[in-house]
């Protein structure tokens, strides 16, 4: 049995950052059909696509460096796949790169994440305050729902400032390289932003760096 693994960069922007991890998973399954390429299949009553994403996007996120894998029933060439790809993807999806693995070669682990959003000019110097005010610290404990202990956001901030008009922040991976310890949202309301997304602002996930 084929089994051809392929890891794909792509960017998740416009309109498709408004649907759910869910409706990634379909719209990558009717290009690859729309593609021609035929995907390797889980066993059992209901079979799946074998494909798997290390980290879902959150909803109303752009995903602008995201990485998934997949499984081929049938080998294939990289450059062709990836022609074939940009020619058929939809809008708000474009195909950065693609790699075929080497047999052996571990599946795609998350060491961290870089997030940035934009923030408007009058509310820019408090920012800078609370970024400063919220580094000074050791700890700085959050409720989470559904949490039974406070999180420590302090902890799980790796790096954050204010370029111009970007909050730039970059977060760890959790322990299983799958989930964010401290979530980009949690960082947004710790500097008193958690309504700039119903202002018309977005986050973007600009890169998920993978574990060497």
């Amino acid at each position: 049995m084929i089994r051809q693994r392929v890891r794909i960069r792509f960017r998740k922007e416009g309109d498709l950052r408004l649907i759910s991890h869910r409706d990634l998973v379909r719209v990558w399954e009717r290009l690859f059909r729309r593609a021609g390429v035929q995907l390797s299949m889980s066993e059992g009553f209901h079979p799946k696509a074998r494909m798997t994403f290390p980290s879902a996007l959150g909803l109303g996120i752009a995903g602008l460096n995201e990485v998934m894998e997949v499984e081929l029933a049938e080998l294939a060439d990289a450059d062709e796949l990836l022609q074939r790809f940009r020619a058929l993807a939809p809008a708000g999806l474009e195909i950065l790169n693609l790699r075929l693995l080497e047999t052996g070669e571990k599946k795609a682990r998350i060491a961290r994440f870089d997030y940035t959003i934009e923030v408007p000019p009058t509310r820019r110097d408090n920012v800078r305050l609370a970024i400063e005010s919220l580094m000074s610290k050791t700890t700085h404990l959050i409720e989470r729902e559904g949490r039974r202990e406070p999180l420590d956001l302090r902890a799980g901030v790796e790096r954050i400032a204010l370029h111009d008009e970007l909050l730039m922040f970059q977060l760890p991976a959790g322990a299983t390289g799958r989930s964010v310890s401290v979530r980009p949202r949690e960082v947004l309301t710790a500097l008193d932003l958690g309504d700039l997304e119903t202002q018309g602002f977005f986050l973007s996930r600009t890169n998920v760096e993978l574990a060497s």
